[in-house]
């Protein structure tokens, strides 16, 4: 059965099933793949409407992603959830590069986003009585996600997903030319385990030209900056709260999210650990066409799962989705 359970689990990931996503990809209906564009609006998200989804076939909401991938890669188990996967592996396709992360839930290019028993007060996606912080995804590392896509499949307790973007915010030309210092590194989150002291911590540019936020206050160490660089940062912590909103993701709904120039977070909620809980899947997306000024960072050594990505001669970590 173990060795059953690895082969299937490798399906999303099989060469033949991604050609087929490349290959499906033109046939998308282009209202569909227009919806997939980057929002061109200020707040930078757009909700798309909608997957048709029955609770019924859900199956019982996973306590972590390692329990919703082996129920995926178990045939007597598989519900709509791994069907899902490859229907947003194919929807994110249309937007650009789907990629994953070596150390995070294994280097699955869909990830599932569910309350985790023992990870109610982490600063991470398994989190749940606390609240999850605003921030870009992946702040740390050069080839972080230009798109997100949120793909909702239970939220019976309507738990926001927050976002805000730099582009509503209100910054002072000083506090803009503090914040596009390199002062401080941000630090991976939880979600890639510890062991990063090998690795040098870059200071990065928190808002670049473009603009380009990087922002994490959790993982960033504000003690070590001087007290006006801690005041620019606060009032752009204090901006991007005055424009948050709150998007209550229905099952089906889909949340595009650019991850250039939005933060988002969840509110806090109270975890059943029941099999009813909210479930989300998340897809990092890279977009070939828009650059960035940033080199010289060690990323702490993690490595995309690049599947999909246009230059060859970039080494990538071997997908197990």
């Amino acid at each position: 059965m173990a060795g059953t359970r690895e082969r299937t689990a490798a399906t999303l990931a099989d060469p033949h099933l991604l050609g087929l996503i490349d290959a499906h990809v033109c046939a998308v209906p282009e209202r569909v793949r227009a919806a997939l564009r980057p929002p061109a609006t200020a707040t930078g998200v757009a909700i798309i409407d909608r997957l048709p989804l029955q609770d019924t076939e859900l199956g019982p909401t996973p306590r972590d992603w390692r329990e919703a991938a082996a129920w995926s890669a178990d045939p007597d188990r598989r519900t709509v959830s791994f069907r899902l996967d490859v229907t947003m592996l194919l929807l994110a396709r249309c937007a650009g590069e789907p990629f994953g992360w070596q150390g995070q839930q294994s280097g699955r290019l869909v990830n599932n986003i569910v309350p985790s028993p023992g990870h109610e007060h982490e600063q991470s996606g398994a989190s749940s009585v606390t609240l999850l912080s605003p921030h870009t995804e992946d702040a740390f590392h050069p080839d972080r996600a230009h798109l997100l896509l949120l793909g909702c499949l239970r939220n019976p307790d309507a738990v926001g997903t927050t976002v805000s973007s730099v582009c509503e915010a209100r910054l002072s030309s000083a506090h803009r030319r503090r914040l596009a210092e390199t002062a401080l590194p941000i630090l991976p989150d939880v979600s890639y385990g510890e062991g990063f002291d090998d690795h040098p911590a870059t200071p990065i540019a928190t808002l670049a030209a473009g603009p380009t936020l990087r922002y994490d206050p959790a993982y960033t160490p504000l003690d070590r900056a001087d007290a006006e660089f801690r005041g620019a940062y606060a009032q752009l912590s204090a901006e991007l709260e005055r424009v948050a909103h709150a998007a209550v993701l229905e099952p089906g709904q889909l949340l595009l999210v650019d991850n250039d120039v939005v933060v988002h977070g969840r509110v806090p909620f109270a975890p059943r650990y029941d099999g009813t809980d909210r479930w989300l899947k998340r897809v990092n997306i890279r977009l070939p066409q828009r650059s960035r000024a940033e080199s010289g960072e060690s990323g702490y050594g993690q490595r995309t799962v690049a599947p999909f990505r246009t230059e060859a001669a970039v080494p990538q970590a071997v997908p197990h989705q």
